[in-house]
C-alpha cells in the first residue's frame, strides 16, 4: 500500500469464508514474511471488508490462515479508527462487560447479543514489522476483540451460551448461504 493511498483501493475483493469452513475454526499462523505478499493481503482484506460491507476483517475470513486483520470502525463517540494489525495479541480486555448486537461477515445476516469488555488493548506490528499498539473502547473494543478471536479460531457464536447460541446456530443452518 502506497503511503497516502486509500486502504483497499489497489486490492482485490476475495470470496468470504463462511461458517463451517475449517480455516475459521483453527488458530492462525504467525506472519514471518513481511514482503509484497503481505502488503497485497492487507489491501485485499480492506477491499473485501469495504465491499461486504463490514468494520473489520481477519485473514482467515478470506481463507488465509495468517494472523492479520484490518479495521475501519467507529467507537461509541463516533471517532473513526482505520488500520491493520499483523501478529496481534489481545493484551487487555477489561472494564464493564457489555452485551451488544454482534454480527460477522462469515455468518451473513445473523447477529446476537454477545458479551464483550468495553475496553481492549491489542499489540502487534504493521506490514513493515514496526510495533503497533491499538486501544479501543465501546464498539471499537468489541471489533478488536472480535477480530482477535477470529485469529484464534473462534467466531462470536462460540462466546454465546444457551438460547442465544442455539438461535444463531439454527439460523445459520437454515441460511441460504449455508446450502
Amino acid at each position: 500500500m502506497r503511503q497516502g493511498s486509500i486502504p483497499g483501493s489497489s486490492g482485490r475483493v476475495r470470496p468470504m469464508t463462511l461458517l463451517g469452513d475449517p480455516v475459521l475454526h483453527a488458530p492462525c499462523a504467525e506472519v514471518t514474511d513481511f514482503g509484497p505478499s503481505l502488503a497485497r493481503l492487507i489491501e485485499d482484506l480492506y477491499a473485501t471488508m469495504y465491499a461486504a460491507p463490514g468494520v473489520g476483517l481477519a485473514a482467515n475470513q478470506i481463507g488465509v490462515a495468517q494472523r492479520v486483520f484490518v479495521y475501519d470502525c467507529p467507537d461509541d463517540e463516533d471517532r473513526r479508527h482505520v488500520g491493520h494489525l499483523v501478529n496481534p495479541r489481545l493484551v487487555e480486555a477489561d472494564g464493564v462487560t457489555v452485551r451488544g448486537p454482534e454480527g460477522c461477515l462469515s455468518l451473513p445476516g445473523l447477529e446476537a447479543g454477545t458479551e464483550r469488555f468495553d475496553h481492549a488493548l491489542v499489540e502487534g506490528v504493521d506490514l513493515h514489522g514496526e510495533p503497533v499498539r491499538v486501544e479501543g473502547t465501546g464498539f471499537f473494543a468489541r471489533c478488536l476483540q472480535h477480530e482477535c478471536d477470529h485469529l484464534d479460531g473462534l467466531i462470536y457464536a462460540d462466546r454465546l451460551t444457551g438460547w442465544r447460541r442455539g438461535r444463531v446456530l439454527r439460523a445459520a443452518r437454515r441460511a441460504p448461504w449455508n446450502r
